[in-house]
């Protein structure tokens, strides 16, 4: 992979996006960092320019104002002059429970998770379309292959996103630009550190950023990360409805 890219990513604090840019800071990238709280951004900045970064930039959004995303592509462009990878990363991980009797909770949680996404791909597409290359790779969820009682609401806003970058892949791809769908399982990230997850099932941020960044390289369509989830959800969508709903997944 050649170096000294020029990157942007969504979400840039959270832990798979922050172990992204450290792989491409080694390599003298040039980073377009988004993020809603500064003082984040600020350290994150500063970690990537210690480890090789050749030059940065910082934005702050909120992914609950998505109006106000155009804005920050316009200036990214400014400032960068063209992005090489575009990274949506940005996300969260809702209370089920709550979000079964909190209409509003339910209703925030579904657009950052999925509506918000759905606007950066509207958002960043033009451009790329514009320089006619470069990679657009948005991270989903193996929860949006099929509902689950324990996630549904997560599960179904990143399905909403796998169904939009389908269809934005095949125009995309006519303009020379490629659309990746990362989709991770367990990942050991801050947002996960409450959870009892299975260690021989959750993988390090570490890990899935040398997938995410070997596949932007590879030109892949849609990945899961580890390679064994794409296994693990094959067998769960072919289970049949009437044994599925008795499970309880």
């Amino acid at each position: 992979m050649s170096t000294r890219k020029k990157i942007l990513i969504v979400g840039a604090t959270s832990g798979i996006a922050e172990a992204v840019a450290r792989q491409y800071a080694a390599e003298g990238c040039t980073f377009a960092l988004v993020a809603r709280a500064q003082d984040k951004l600020e350290v994150v900045a500063s970690d990537l320019s210690a480890r090789g970064a050749t030059g940065m930039f910082s934005y702050v959004w909120d992914a609950a104002e998505p109006k106000q995303f155009p804005d920050v592509v316009e200036r990214a462009w400014r400032d960068l002059g063209e992005v090489d990878v575009a990274l949506i990363a940005h996300g969260t991980l809702p209370e089920q429970a709550r979000a079964a009797v909190d209409l509003d909770y339910a209703i925030e949680q579904f657009r950052t998770n999925g509506e918000s996404a759905i606007v950066c791909m509207l958002a960043l597409a033009p451009r790329f379309e514009a320089q006619g290359r470069g990679t657009l790779a948005v991270i989903g969820s193996v929860a949006g292959d099929r509902g689950r009682p324990s996630n549904f609401l997560y599960g179904a806003a990143k399905s909403s996103v796998e169904a939009f970058a389908s269809g934005m892949r095949g125009r995309l791809f006519k303009r020379g630009v490629n659309l990746l769908l990362i989709k991770p399982g367990f990942v050991a990230t801050p947002m996960t550190a409450g959870l009892d997850l299975p260690k021989k099932l959750t993988a390090t941020p570490e890990r899935v950023a040398r997938t995410i960044v070997d596949a932007v390289s590879a030109r892949k369509a849609v990945i899961y990360v580890p390679w064994f989830w794409q296994i693990i959800m094959t067998i769960i969508k072919v289970i049949p409805t009437f044994i599925f709903k008795k499970l309880g997944l």
